[in-house]
């Protein structure tokens, strides 16, 4: 092992020790009462089974096979979730005769594509947490043995994950539903989205290239958070191998659904291989997720999201661990927004399998782990392929296919992932670098200040913001309104870079999956409402975003600035509307972005 990655894992198990056994406790506990329907009332199991044939209630009364849990994300509306509507079928009709399966529930998917710059979108990290007790709710019945998790995008995964780990007892499998086909080349998109902003086309031409783009059922094609999301659930061990990045719709595709459920049935406490999920989420596995996360450059939303999903599972991280484990590992991928390419390139180029076996063979990714399908990472360096109507695995190829696109770890695109953590006088952010050009790693300007993307927007096309500036947006950390991503400044910040000027982002919020060119120092914490120093900060301060020494400051003498008073942005506008007024429990006791943002009491995570 790469001496930092051993140390940093060594670290995260030393801090993690006790809330892990006591994790650990609690699903050995869970898991040593036998098949829980065999605990149920006569009345509990007639409620369960009401609905089934009467050979799977046969089955389900005997306890000898294992009963299936499928939670979904289903739904008509968004491309990526739209092919899961025949999933339980193919998951049906793969185990039958070795096992049962039930739709155990769905729980919501939002898509941040539609929402982005709406108010919708201040439901959207919380939604998160709602998927994840939704996810329990559906498991909480008692009924099975094990589960499959039938989700792509965003908060989703992550929320499944969560939930699954209550349950950890349980062995899981993540069944994705693959990329779209690509569509409009990615520098064709960005291209019409920044002549729209500068007013140069109608938004009758944006709509076309944004259709053009976003076109089939499947995930984006570009490598946000959903497209991340399956790259971490594949070195976490929860995908069947190289399933993470293969188009809907094609027999290859349906082939990994059933053996998806095939395996999960094979891994149960009825048999001789139990793979309950908890023991499979461990510090290992949590710190193979983190190099997968930098090694491809992917969303700066994980830097959120894998903190709550390692505390689910009694696993202390922390954005030092992320800014450590960046520094050691190389930038092997180029895909959108840090590149040209996509996900479809991407998995044409070498993919997932390539990806794996250049990290284990650096030392980069622990290989001695547990996972759904044994106790080596490296099957997972290997391609799915059918064979007639067979399916297979195959090594995957021992040289890039395309170097633009993917490189093996003795020639990256960088030496260090790329993820950055700034500390200063202004708390501590997020900044991902990797798709952001040398020249602009240090911005020093004038602060601008706004409480709203709109306000942004406003101020550029009345030309407010064609100058050196660091635009510091407030009042948008989760605490304010949910922390919504604010993807739609990118075209006009990048209008302003491409003029020649120093330009800079500085908020409390997030930007996204698709974070790009533009320096942005995101995820500020403390937040403004929770009277963190970026409430001191006025227009015309002078602010110094540097990648090279890791710092973000106001440059004010220390005094001047802590006597200075916080101006809390005003959320009132952001309590009702929408459904925002069913969430003010949520705003109330949500943690802060470096602790995971959760809101399910875990301070101090």
């Amino acid at each position: 092992m790469h001496p930092t990655i051993q140390a940093v894992t060594e670290r995260i198990r030393a801090r993690s020790q006790d809330s892990r056994k006591a994790y650990l406790a609690r699903i050995e506990a869970a898991r040593s009462k036998g098949v829980k329907r065999g605990h149920l009332s006569c009345g509990n199991l007639a409620h369960g089974f009401a609905a089934c044939s009467a050979d799977d209630k046969a089955a389900l009364t005997d306890t000898v096979l294992p009963n299936l849990g499928i939670v979904s994300s289903y739904n008509d509306m968004l491309s990526a979730h739209q092919p899961f509507k025949d999933y339980p079928e193919i998951i049906k009709q793969a185990v039958e005769g070795h096992a049962t399966a039930q739709f155990a529930g769905g729980v919501p998917a939002m898509c941040d594509g539609v929402t982005q710059g709406q108010t919708g979108m201040e439901l959207s990290l919380f939604s998160r947490d709602v998927i994840a007790m939704a996810t329990a709710i559906s498991l909480s019945h008692d009924m099975f043995d094990a589960a499959l998790m039938l989700g792509v995008c965003d908060k989703i995964v992550p929320g499944l994950l969560i939930g699954a780990l209550s349950f950890g007892h349980l062995p899981t499998v993540f069944v994705p539903a693959g990329p779209m086909p690509s569509g409009l080349p990615n520098a064709e998109k960005s291209r019409i989205r920044q002549l729209y902003a500068e007013g140069k086309v109608g938004r009758k031409e944006l709509l076309e290239a944004e259709s053009a783009s976003y076109h089939a059922p499947g995930t984006c094609t570009f490598y946000g958070t959903a497209n991340s999301n399956q790259m971490l659930m594949e070195l976490m061990g929860l995908h069947m191998p190289g399933a993470a990045f293969v188009n809907p719709g094609t027999p290859l595709r349906a082939a990994l659904t059933a053996a998806a459920a095939k395996r999960v049935a094979s891994a149960t406490a009825l048999g001789n291989d139990c793979r309950p999920i908890g023991e499979i989420v461990d510090e290992k596995a949590i710190v193979n997720a983190i190099v997968g996360l930098v090694a491809t450059g992917g969303s700066t939303n994980h830097t959120i999201h894998l903190i709550a999903v390692a505390a689910a599972a009694g696993v202390k991280i922390t954005w030092a661990d992320f800014a450590e484990i960046s520094a050691v590992t190389p930038l092997l991928c180029r895909i959108y927004p840090n590149g040209q390419a996509d996900v479809n390139h991407f998995q044409a180029a070498g993919g997932f399998g390539f990806l794996v076996r250049e990290l284990i063979d650096a030392g980069l990714v622990h290989r001695d782990v547990k996972t759904l399908v044994g106790d080596d990472l490296s099957a997972y360096a290997q391609e799915p392929y059918l064979d007639g109507d067979q399916l297979k695995w195959r090594d995957a190829p021992a040289d890039s296919l395309d170097r633009d696109v993917l490189r093996p770890v003795k020639d990256p695109f960088a030496p260090e992932g790329g993820i950055r953590v700034l500390t200063g006088n202004l708390g501590q952010s997020i900044i991902k670098v990797s798709a952001v050009k040398p020249t602009h790693r240090v911005i020093e300007a004038p602060a601008m200040v706004f409480t709203s993307q709109q306000e942004v927007k406003d101020a550029f096309k009345a030309g407010k913001l064609h100058r050196d500036v660091i635009v510091v947006v407030k009042g948008q950390g989760p605490r304010a309104n949910g922390m919504p991503e604010l993807h739609q400044l990118t075209p006009s910040l990048g209008v302003l870079l491409d003029l020649g000027y120093k330009v800079a982002l500085v908020t409390d919020g997030r930007m996204s999956g698709a974070s790009g060119k533009v320096p942005a120092a995101i995820h500020l914490s403390p937040e403004a409402v929770a009277g963190g120093p970026i409430a001191r900060i006025r227009d015309g301060d002078i602010l110094r975003l540097d990648t090279e020494t890791d710092q973000l400051t106001v440059k004010i003498p220390a005094a001047e600035f802590a006597a200075r008073k916080a101006e809390i942005p005003d959320i009132s506008e952001h309590a009702q509307g929408c459904g925002r007024e069913l969430f003010a429990g949520f705003r109330a006791a949500v943690g802060s972005a470096d602790q995971g943002a959760a809101s399910f009491g875990w301070g101090g995570i």
